[in-house]
């Protein structure tokens, strides 16, 4: 379980039984760090194909910006989640979540849930913006 709430990562994040995750740029250890998932949930590592969730877990501020309407584009109902380093981690970024936010604002997103992944990354999600 990472985070203090004491709820499992996976449903924190909203991985639900039979759900295809892509995970993108993903910490060696992420899959252990997300513990037991329910029944019929694939994980994959390539950025192709239609998902019920991203979780992503971009490089820098430039990777961001680059590839956030791609990401965005690649997830489904469910959404996706956008990771940056902690300050309190000590792992250098020039990623915040401010600038998570303002890039997914920008690329026609809309933030609604954030979550502590573990001791390293936070987390938040966006779906798309509905039509007017």
């Amino acid at each position: 379980m990472a985070g203090y709430s004491g709820t499992p990562l996976p449903k924190k994040l909203g991985i639900k039984q039979d759900t295809t995750v892509i995970l993108v740029g993903s910490p060696q250890d992420f899959e252990t760090t997300l513990g037991p998932l329910a029944e019929g949930v694939t994980l994959r590592k390539q950025a192709r194909g239609k998902c019920d969730l991203v979780v992503w877990f971009p490089k820098s501020k430039k990777d961001l910006e680059q590839r956030v309407k791609q990401m965005g584009d690649l997830a489904g109902k469910g959404g996706i989640w956008i990771a940056w380093p902690k300050k309190a981690s000590g792992a250098k970024s020039d990623l915040t979540q401010a600038i998570v936010r303002g890039c997914g604002l920008a690329a026609g997103l809309v933030d609604y849930k954030i979550c502590s992944i573990d001791e390293t990354w936070s987390g938040l999600k966006f779906t798309k913006r509905k039509a007017k």
